[in-house]
């Protein structure tokens, strides 16, 4: 008996359901998989025959052919055996098949029958609703990631007797529901850190205020213990909230990278990620073998943060050149291309030389050839898509003694999301969001300066040593200085505090 049931194979962040055609023949005996599987789902037949066996059914001792369709699409993973092993039942009258093939099955068995989580749900449950499936079938730890799609029967199952006793017996599931707007809604504002806690770096977090109302990219050069990684992780607390597309779509990142734990459903917040500077440039950017998203993808939408840059190796560094412009990854293998989202804002961190001090603190013990080849770690190009530099003093005991609390990230939020509404206003009719990425033609068109300030950067290129290429940062940041302040035009007080920003373009660093 030919039986079809369905499942669903991963393809970046998308999902292409998977036909697995299995036939049962008494005119012979084996068991055969067809269908470019991997290792993982050729090893299914030990663990579904232990499964089958410790819930009172069995494989039967006949030729069973089962074809995983599209034949020319490679499947990996166990998440298959679920649907294999009630495909092998059904095909062998073990089972009612009439309502199978209504729903999406996935699941990956242990031997006593037990269903273990997958990777890629939500993809699975979208392409579900896309193609007209009744309901989709899943272990119970994955429910409520799939439960975010509406008009979809949604189960979750911890044992496959539980499926066999709903197709068999008609013994029903328990569905479930989410509504995932008041989710969203009650989750977007909860983070477990505030900028009021920063004792101090009032420069700093200014600058951290002006890199999130414009979408700039950011790098905190500071002396060990100076707070740089405080600041960074309280970063999120000041951006715009999620939209609920911004968060589907990063949820369906984290979704196929199995980042999504048993309790979550939408990721409500925007995501920080914070890589360790050993991590490989694959590891970075994804891909592999079988490619999954890399740390950039996953901190779509959100943020990157490089603490201690120039230890990271030049090469992982220099693989986010094209991601920080294009803001997608593209990872090409022979056979197929896959696109990941890696629209993020990166933060940065480094100490000003090999020794941890300024290059004028009497402390520091580096020479001159030591502290070059340590800037030297960071190129050219890399630091040109880097609007922010800001210098990250030593707090002083007054400062960490002070009992008064700063200013809440509530607060600068609010000033955060006013200068992105001038920001979406004035971009409406252009292909770009937010000032950071601004082009030639509309730093042109929405940068005029006046003679004051014209005057002023030009000084400020001469007498600093500014190269060629922070003019247009300079230009990109006062405009967003000044959408903080609600001015239409730039003035030389906005290019002033902008000049300030630039700190690894001066001479001053140059050794």
């Amino acid at each position: 008996m030919l039986v079809k049931i369905y499942g669903s194979a991963i393809f970046g962040v998308s999902a292409q359901t998977i036909t697995i055609e299995v036939n049962v023949d008494t005119g012979g005996v084996g068991y055969h998989l067809v269908g470019l599987p991997d290792n993982a789902i050729k090893e299914s037949s030990y663990r579904i025959s232990a499964a089958l066996k410790n819930i009172g059914f069995k494989i039967p001792g006949k030729k069973i052919t089962i074809n995983m369709a599209p034949a020319d699409l490679r499947k990996e993973g166990s998440a298959y055996d679920l649907s294999i092993a009630l495909g092998i039942l059904a095909a062998s009258e073990q089972i009612n098949a009439e309502e199978i093939s209504k729903y999406i099955i996935m699941g990956e068995l242990s031997l006593d029958g037990g269903l273990l989580p997958i990777k890629g749900v939500l993809p699975i449950a979208i392409k579900a609703k896309e193609e007209g499936f009744k309901g989709i079938i899943l272990p119970k730890l994955n429910i409520r990631e799939a439960a975010i799609v509406s008009d979809l029967e949604v189960y979750g199952v911890d044992n496959i007797k539980e499926v066999v006793d709903f197709f068999n017996e008609g013994i029903p599931l328990e569905r479930t529901t989410i509504d995932i707007r008041k989710e969203f809604q009650e989750k977007a504002h909860h983070f477990p850190n505030d900028f009021s806690e920063v004792k101090g770096q009032e420069t700093a977090k200014r600058a951290m205020e002006v890199a999130a109302a414009g979408g700039h990219n950011i790098i905190l050069i500071g002396p060990p213990g100076s707070g740089k990684t405080m600041l960074a992780k309280r970063v999120p607390t000041i951006l715009p909230p999620l939209t609920l597309r911004e968060a589907l779509e990063t949820t369906k990142i984290h979704s196929v990278a199995g980042k999504i734990g048993a309790e979550t459903s939408l990721m409500t917040v925007r995501p920080f990620r914070s890589p360790h500077h050993t991590i490989s440039d694959v590891a970075l950017v994804g891909g592999g073998s079988y490619p999954q998203p890399g740390e950039i993808s996953l901190a779509h939408n959100g943020v990157l943060f490089l603490d201690e840059m120039p230890e990271f190796k030049r090469t992982v560094l220099e693989v986010m050149r094209q991601p920080l412009e294009d803001r997608e990854v593209t990872i090409s293998r022979a056979k197929f291309t896959v696109n990941y989202p890696a629209s993020f804002m990166l933060v940065a961190s480094m100490n000003p030389s090999p020794s941890g001090f300024f290059p004028d603190d009497p402390n520091n013990t580096s020479s001159q050839f030591e502290m070059q080849r340590y800037m030297n770690r960071l190129s050219g190009p890399l630091l040109d898509r880097i609007d922010i530099h800001i210098e990250v003093q030593k707090v002083e005991f007054e400062q960490l003694a002070d009992k008064r609390r700063g200013e809440q990230s509530d607060e600068i939020r609010r000033r955060v999301l006013m200068a992105r509404e001038i920001q979406s206003n004035r971009y409406k009719e252009c292909d770009i969001h937010y000032n950071a990425q601004m082009g030639p033609r509309e730093i042109e068109k929405f940068c005029e300066l006046d003679e004051d300030s014209q005057l002023l950067i030009k000084t400020a290129m001469e007498k600093l040593n500014l190269s060629a290429r922070a003019f247009d940062r300079i230009l990109k940041v006062s405009r967003t200085i000044a959408d903080l302040e609600q001015a239409d035009a730039l003035n030389a007080a906005h290019i002033s505090e902008a000049i300030q920003y630039r700190s690894l373009d001066r001479e001053f660093w140059n050794v």
